[in-house]
């Protein structure tokens, strides 16, 4: 059986594959000094013909082990994906489709930006209800490769 254990989301462990969004590091006070902004998180690439766009996703709960076969990749455009609810959930990435993934586990505060053409599970939130706002591109192309594993994969918990 293939089977990889999840690391802890940290911005180093996922620099190869995109950004991870959170509320940590340097900031500016803005709202009559009420409120924290966090400038600049992400870098969003929609290609030449495309624009951003902003959708709400509402996913299935999966639990661990978790067990997939497909990957996708979006080669036109980036995609950041930003919890709605604090509770975390699992990211699954890979330098390719040949080769080993990897799996993450947000700590309920991150959010995660895939960088353009980066190969990926689908969304896998752990807890109900499974709520994401996701902006990502919005073009005429199809923006989708998929790839199945002949083998599943298994993300199993650490003990």
């Amino acid at each position: 059986m293939n089977e990889i254990r999840p690391e802890p989301l940290t911005a180093e462990a996922f620099a190869p594959f995109g950004e991870v969004l959170q509320a940590t590091g340097d900031f500016r006070l803005i709202n009559a000094s009420l409120c924290r902004r966090h400038h600049d998180q992400a870098r969003m690439d929609f290609g030449p013909d495309g624009r951003s766009g902003l959708s709400i996703l509402q996913a299935e709960p999966r639990a661990l082990p978790y067990s997939f076969d497909l990957i996708e990749r979006h080669p036109d455009g980036s995609q950041a994906f930003l919890p709605m609810t604090q509770h975390p959930f699992l990211v699954v990435v890979s330098p390719g489709p040949e080769a080993r993934p990897r799996a993450f586990l947000t700590n309920g505060a991150q959010g995660i930006n895939l960088a353009r053409g980066t190969w990926h599970g689908v969304l896998t939130p752990l807890h109900a209800p499974g709520l994401f706002a996701v902006i990502d591109r919005i073009g005429t192309s199809p923006n989708l490769d998929e790839h199945r594993f002949t083998r599943p994969w298994t993300v199993v918990a650490d003990l």
